[in-house]
């Protein structure tokens, strides 16, 4: 569903008229807010295979510190590899990095650890390699990143739109009271069991995202 299609669907659930853009009425603004919070726990409670992305990173001999290039600061890692040297990169502590890089000597080779260490200046989360590069690797970041906020129109949301409509549903009841229909409560238990149902689902064709908790 488009961002405009999920807005109104929660709206006909709330017997309430649709819309033609999303911010047509205040009403409407604020189930669109309500949308957004809903896609964004929705996000957070799984690694959603849709949501995949990889940022690889191309290293410059000496160069030890780089950014994550659109992938934010709320990303889950999945995978980090040095496909250059077939080497299964090591996520360790930022002390043991710190130590690393100013222990002398600092060693300069083939990139095995990485570590991160703070944002650059569009907000995308900077990563410290090491060995220091001695030479030009490709260092591909398997990330699952979130969605940017809902805005326009015609947007598709990329987590399934049916969780996303029955939570922002449930926070609608939450503002406006109970009006005869289903109350709040039933209506978010509603959606916990439905994104149970998803989880596992999608969990039965990635093993290692089989933990998670409901939210």
């Amino acid at each position: 569903m488009t961002y405009l299609q999920l807005i109104n669907d929660v709206l006909v659930r709330l017997r309430e008229t649709q819309v033609s853009t999303s911010t047509e009425t205040q009403y409407s603004t604020l189930i669109g807010k309500f949308v957004n919070d809903a896609k964004r726990q929705i996000e957070d409670a799984y690694g959603w295979n849709v949501l995949g992305q990889t940022v690889t990173i191309t290293t410059t001999p000496g160069t030890y510190i780089y950014s994550l290039t659109g992938a934010g600061q709320k990303f889950q890692v999945m995978d980090v590899i040095n496909t250059t040297a077939n080497v299964g990169m090591q996520n360790i502590s930022f002390v043991e990095m710190n130590r690393f890089q100013n222990f002398v000597p600092a060693i300069s080779g083939i990139p095995e650890y990485y570590s991160f260490d703070g944002v650059d200046s569009s907000g995308d989360t900077k990563v410290v390699l090491y060995a220091r590069p001695d030479n030009v690797y490709n260092i591909p970041f398997s990330l699952t990143v979130p969605q940017a906020p809902l805005s326009a129109d015609n947007t598709l949301v990329m987590v399934p739109d049916v969780l996303v409509v029955q939570n922002a549903y449930a926070r609608a009841l939450v503002e406006r009271g109970e009006d005869g229909g289903l109350n709040s409560s039933e209506a978010y238990n509603l959606y916990r069991s439905m994104l149970a149902d998803y989880i596992a689902l999608e969990g039965t064709r990635y093993p290692e995202n089989q933990e998670f908790i409901a939210i």
